[in-house]
């Protein structure tokens, strides 16, 4: 996405249908393993979600300390369902991102603030090209489906999240986001473990029942 001009620092608002599933736990090497079939990017940063004030069907959060992101839902057009394999709930979503920074105070969260923080594996579906790219940024308005594999720590506690985000033009993302869960679950998940709905949530959705 090409940043807008200094004059107006607000990126244009990017429409997105995700699914989201997090699992207690540190994540496991065989899951690495199955993930690991596919070429991928990694990073390691630590973002800030707003849980105080509640404000139901908006996220808001502090990404890597520099932007301010806000998202807002748009509803669910249904369940995402790869047969044997994995049950999830898509989700739409709206996101703006403004450049922001906050000063430097200890590393506690601040209050109504939770810090997590996150060591991304990261793969990128195009149906387009027909391919799993790992590229470091999208590639514009074209179709395409970011899959990540994600370690989390948030108050002292590990946990992992399998995610798909899905973003080009809007008539087109439930089909990019159900092939690329074609192809990402046509080998199971190792150890019995089947994403289901009762693990399907959002960031800020399992934050906030937290």
């Amino acid at each position: 996405m090409t940043a807008e001009p200094p004059q107006s620092p607000v990126t244009d608002a990017v429409r997105s249908l995700e699914v989201r599933w997090i699992f207690p736990g540190q994540l496991q090497a065989g899951v690495a393993g199955w993930f690991g079939r596919f070429p991928a990017r990694t990073e390691s940063r630590e973002d800030t979600y707003l849980l105080d004030p509640s404000l139901p069907g908006l996220s808001v959060k502090i990404r890597r300390g520099r932007a301010l992101e806000v998202k807002a839902y748009l509803g669910s057009p249904g369940v995402l369902q790869v047969a044997g394999r994995a049950r999830g709930l898509m989700e739409g979503w709206q996101k703006w991102s403004f450049p922001f920074g906050l000063p430097r105070q200890d590393s506690g969260d601040q209050v109504g603030w939770r810090k997590v923080r996150k060591k991304r594996r990261i793969i990128r579906f195009s149906s387009a090209s027909r391919q799993i790219v790992a590229a470091a940024a999208r590639l514009g308005p074209k179709p395409e489906c970011e899959v990540e594999l994600t370690e989390v720590r948030t108050c002292g506690q590990d946990w992992w999240t399998l995610g798909f985000e899905a973003t080009g033009p809007a008539d087109l993302l439930r089909s990019e986001i159900e092939a690329a869960a074609t192809l990402v679950f046509a080998q199971a998940l190792p150890g019995r473990t089947e994403p289901g709905l009762d693990e399907s949530r959002s960031y800020a959705g399992w934050l906030g029942q937290r």
